[in-house]
């Protein structure tokens, strides 16, 4: 990707400026967990037994933790370490809960924490062609991220995502593996798992909405346990929750807290009224403020629209 600064109708090239070790890369994620992947950041360099994790952060909205790994050079696998992370997690959660209560005011139970959600976020300037294909699998709970820097002090951030529906725990040779035994507590979600809960009706709904979001630009999506995320780049526009014979949106005004706005809170402009406000404390303290809206049928999606494309263009 070349990026270029426009001055007086001239462009101008901005150089690449490479990271020269993997810590600088950590400081600026440890620094932004937040506002990079809307994650509560725990911890740095943890050792348990014979490993030791680069960031340990804490996903509030699906109770989950979330181990993030930072890679400068490509002579690594991805399935190894990432599998193997997972493994000490889910053998050692006394040890995971133990360090965020430690470095937290709120403590959290065994019980506040839905396992299954567990996850790993890889990045790298770069990844080759073989990591990527290595996690090419509708059900590897692994991201993989590609950061880049730039002289003008640009950072850019790219997801790369897998494009298979085969499932890696159907693959010859894993049976009594680390992955098979993963894969029996951790649970990566597809769209399928939720559309299950609703009737015709509601999918002809959603295939709908999908459609005025693939018109715009940059719009991915990511399933979690309870909702599909519909994002811009890495920015989520809206959470949607399925139901019988309705979807619900949640749409992220922005959070409070100790009193304070963070930047950037959105407001609709909404004449017809029809968004509830509606609020979530998580544990950090962060009281995250949100909009919710209902589609129940095909009238709906209109107007709709008109006001997820604010958020959308106020990312």
């Amino acid at each position: 990707m070349d990026l270029y600064n426009l001055k007086n109708k001239k462009l101008t090239q901005v150089e690449s400026k490479p990271f020269n070790f993997e810590k600088d890369i950590q400081t600026i994620i440890e620094e932004n967990t937040q506002e990079l992947f809307n994650l509560q950041f725990v911890t740095t360099e943890l050792s348990v037994g014979d490993f030791r994790i680069d960031s340990l952060c804490f996903d509030e909205e699906n109770k989950s933790f979330v181990i993030i790994e930072y890679k400068k050079h490509k002579s690594y696998s991805v399935i190894d370490q990432g599998y193997s992370y997972l493994s000490l997690m889910l053998n050692n959660k006394s040890d995971f809960i133990l360090e965020y209560n430690e470095n937290n005011k709120n403590s959290l139970k065994r019980s506040d924490v839905d396992w299954s959600q567990s996850r790993i976020i890889f990045i790298s300037p770069s990844f080759n062609t073989y990591q990527k294909n290595s996690v090419n699998f509708k059900d590897v709970p692994f991201e993989l991220w590609e950061i880049k820097r730039f002289s003008n002090n640009v950072i850019s951030l790219n997801q790369h995502l897998p494009s298979s529906k085969e499932s890696i725990q159907k693959i010859e040779g894993n049976k009594n593996s680390v992955i098979k035994n993963v894969g029996k507590e951790v649970k990566v979600y597809d769209e399928s798992d939720l559309l299950k809960k609703s009737d015709e009706k509601t999918l002809i709904l959603w295939e709908e909405l999908q459609n005025r979001f693939n018109q715009l630009e940059d719009t991915t999506y990511v399933t979690r346990k309870h909702y599909i995320g519909i994002r811009k780049n890495n920015t989520t526009v809206t959470y949607v929750y399925f139901y019988k014979t309705k979807l619900l949106l949640h749409i992220v005004r922005g959070n409070f807290y100790d009193g304070k706005k963070s930047k950037g809170f959105f407001s609709f402009d909404d004449p017809k009224k029809i968004s509830k406000s509606g609020d979530h404390n998580f544990k950090s303290g962060v009281v995250r403020k949100y909009y919710e809206l209902v589609i129940e049928k095909q009238d709906d999606i209109d107007y709709v629209m008109v006001l997820l494309k604010q958020k959308y263009n106020s990312i």
